[in-house]
């Protein structure tokens, strides 16, 4: 039994302003697994008001100092790895060899890729007599999601350390032990008090409170395109920048020189990963209408062959996160078969022999229309639409209309692939099942969002471009 009920704020661990607590359900048992405090506004306030203090001396720290810095945490998350792991695979379910292998390995990836970008990066340039220079927004406000807790809290917190910006961290209150141990691992690295700051709570409350706050220079979210609204419209009388990695509805086309079993295998498996609990995952197969009935084989048998249950286990798939997305999952499956979508495997309820914790069943639907509403909506579970596609225009119809804009996948032959890549309008494109780049920008178009995440590009949000005309030909990079 976990219990987490002190904030971090200024370099010290604090109780809230107004105590409050939370039960944090263990979704594999139902059980609760630990508590934690709920913050207030005046929480909010207190953190904010930390970051701002501290600001004016990190923004003027050295590459090298932040450099050293960044090692230093890289070094204390990688002494607390299993801890961490083994956190989220409680708050979340992820299985324990996922939480090993991805979701708390992404972690050290981000912060090995953070230190090689802030080594070399190029914050000032000479241009003409003008020299052109990228300094640190300011204070920014984190509120991350919980079904990556750790790539979302260390993809947004490493640039913002790398670029001298102060922060405060609101976690997913539904998984938010990580987020602890996060805090706890920056602390022990050394972090100078004031520059990371994590209060606990709701997005009512306590995001409201920081995306809304004065003395919050930007906030970046990652969420439901819903609540990314919300941040949006909180964020706006101030003027404040406004990052968003909101929701998606990935299309994945096997193009007609694809290899089938290969292509719809891996697209299976692809959407499954994490119980279906990824913005990118490509949750439209589209298929060449030919092809079909032999697409719905592979996709069946690939279905049938996902392991479901304890995360303490083997299996591929835990639990999904809590009662409140199993219901949704389930109330999306049933709207799929009234609709007329041809239910290959799966279907409601849980999974057999498992009558307890949030399962779900690994579920197909073939012959679906994109008007459809599993077609449209994200389902955020393990739950594939299979489209069919007459022409190769077709399919890039299909793909490109929806709201969401963050992913796209395609097999097939590559120069093939490359083509019709270059016409999907979504921020990433995978071909033939390439392995992740952690140098890749991440981030979406339309609905999915704005900005970039990752890499060399995830530093770009978090600075502000000044020009200082007349400066001379005498200006050095600064250090």
């Amino acid at each position: 039994m976990r219990e987490y009920t002190k904030f971090y704020i200024d370099g010290q661990w604090v109780d809230p302003a107004v105590p409050k607590q939370l039960d944090v359900i263990n979704p594999a048992t139902e059980a609760v697994a630990g508590v934690i405090s709920m913050g207030s506004a005046a929480d909010a306030d207190r953190a904010v008001m930390a970051a701002r203090k501290a600001f004016p001396g990190y923004s003027q720290t050295s590459r090298a100092d932040r450099v050293e810095l960044l090692q230093n945490i890289l070094a204390k998350y990688q002494e607390r790895f299993a801890e961490i792991a083994a956190a989220i695979t409680e708050e979340m379910g992820a299985p324990g060899w996922l939480a090993m292998q991805a979701q708390a390995a992404i972690g050290v990836g981000h912060l090995m890729t953070g230190i090689e970008v802030l080594k070399n990066y190029e914050f000032e340039k000479l241009r003409g007599t003008t020299l052109i220079t990228h300094e640190p927004i300011g204070v920014c406000a984190f509120i991350t999601p919980w079904n990556w807790p750790i790539n979302q809290i260390a993809c947004k917190v490493v640039p913002a350390i790398a670029t001298g910006c102060t922060m405060v961290l609101k976690p997913s209150e539904i998984a938010p032990f990580s987020a602890i141990l996060w805090a706890e691992v920056m602390h022990a690295a050394g972090v100078p008090a004031g520059v990371f700051n994590l209060v606990n709570g709701d997005g009512p409350t306590v995001g409201a409170a920081l995306s809304s706050h004065r003395e919050v220079d930007m906030v970046s979210f990652t969420g439901s395109t819903r609540a990314g609204i919300e941040v949006a419209r909180n964020a706006a009388p101030t003027v404040k920048r406004v990052h968003q990695e909101l929701g998606g509805k990935s299309p994945n086309i096997i193009l007609d020189d694809a290899d089938l079993q290969v292509a719809v295998a891996g697209g299976v498996k692809s959407v499954m990963m994490n119980s279906g609990q990824s913005c990118n995952a490509p949750t439209r197969m589209l298929i060449p209408a030919a092809k079909m009935e032999a697409a719905k084989a592979i996709a069946k048998a690939a279905a049938e062959a996902t392991t479901v249950g304890s995360p303490d286990g083997n299996a591929a798939m835990g639990p999904v996160v809590s009662e409140t997305q199993w219901t949704k999952i389930q109330g999306l499956i049933q709207k799929g078969i009234d609709e007329g979508a041809t239910l290959v495997s799966g279907g409601t309820g849980r999974p057999d022999g498992l009558d307890k914790g949030y399962y779900v069943k690994p579920t197909i639907f073939a012959d679906v229309s994109n008007d459809m509403t599993i077609a449209r909506e994200e389902i955020f579970g393990p739950v594939l639409a299979m489209l069919p596609y007459q022409s190769e225009e077709q399919a890039v119809a299909i793909a490109n209309d929806t709201v969401y804009g963050l992913a796209g996948y395609i097999s097939g032959e590559p120069e093939h692939a490359r083509k019709v890549a270059r016409q999907l309008r979504t921020g990433q494109v995978n071909i033939n099942q390439a392995p992740g780049d952690m140098m890749a920008p991440f981030g979406g178009y339309k609905q999915s969002g704005n900005g970039r995440e990752w890499g060399d590009h995830a530093f770009t949000d978090f600075l502000e471009t000044k020009a200082i005309i007349g400066w001379g030909e005498a200006a050095t990079a600064a250090e």
